[in-house]
């Protein structure tokens, strides 16, 4: 059994500075007001129209930019991340996915839980981990397929998942996934996915503060 840390991806490609997405959704947004004389190259326009937009709660205006994200979580926390539902999923799948297989390793990997405790807390969870991986390979010995040998394993069962959302989705996924009352396996990925996005694409998601 393979044990590992939770993380994400971005996979969609940014801008140096964000400057080209910041400029798209000024051009979307300049529409409304037929203000496009109002563009300029170095996208300081930009920055101040999309600012503008998010004050005034404009925020239609960020559903034309789409952003993609590859999470690496466990099971539970993936099905919060798919209640969001405006976003596209592509999840791994139990069903077709057989982990006695050499590109497997022969092996179901978990995610360890970020807020476990103490060692005694540890020990038990990783005992309960390797019952279920070999309660499920037995199965799969017996004959079963994987679609029912996967009834046996547990929550912490390694998930890769890519949720596809626009910007608008995406600061609500914030919103709600970076706050006290957030799961902390959510908050372990929702958290500084967010700080590296704001750093990356300026302005969009500057006014979500994660809770403390």
């Amino acid at each position: 059994m393979k044990i590992i840390k939770a993380g994400y991806e971005i996979m969609t490609a940014i801008s140096p500075g964000g400057i080209t997405e910041l400029k798209f959704i000024e051009r979307v947004g300049r529409t409304c007001y037929k203000s496009e004389n109002k563009i300029t190259e170095d996208g300081e326009s930009a920055k101040r129209f999309v600012r503008m937009l998010i004050e005034k709660g404009h925020e239609a205006m960020l559903e034309h930019s789409i952003l993609t994200v590859r999470f690496i979580v466990d099971r539970g926390i993936s099905h919060e991340i798919v209640r969001h539902r405006i976003a596209s999923f592509a999840q791994e799948s139990t069903r077709y996915c057989d982990y006695s297989k050499d590109k497997f390793g022969n092996e179901i990997t978990v995610i360890k839980p970020c807020d476990i405790r103490n060692d005694m807390e540890y020990i038990r969870w990783r005992a309960s981990c390797e019952e279920a991986e070999r309660a499920y390979f037995a199965l799969l010995d017996y004959g079963a397929t994987p679609q029912i040998a996967r009834s046996v394993l547990p929550n912490s069962l390694k998930t890769e998942l890519v949720m596809t959302a626009n910007y608008r989705e995406w600061r609500n996924f914030f919103r709600l996934r970076t706050t006290r009352a957030a799961h902390p396996q959510m908050r372990e990925v929702a958290v500084p996915l967010l700080n590296e996005l704001k750093e990356r694409i300026p302005v969009v998601f500057d006014d979500i503060k994660p809770e403390e």
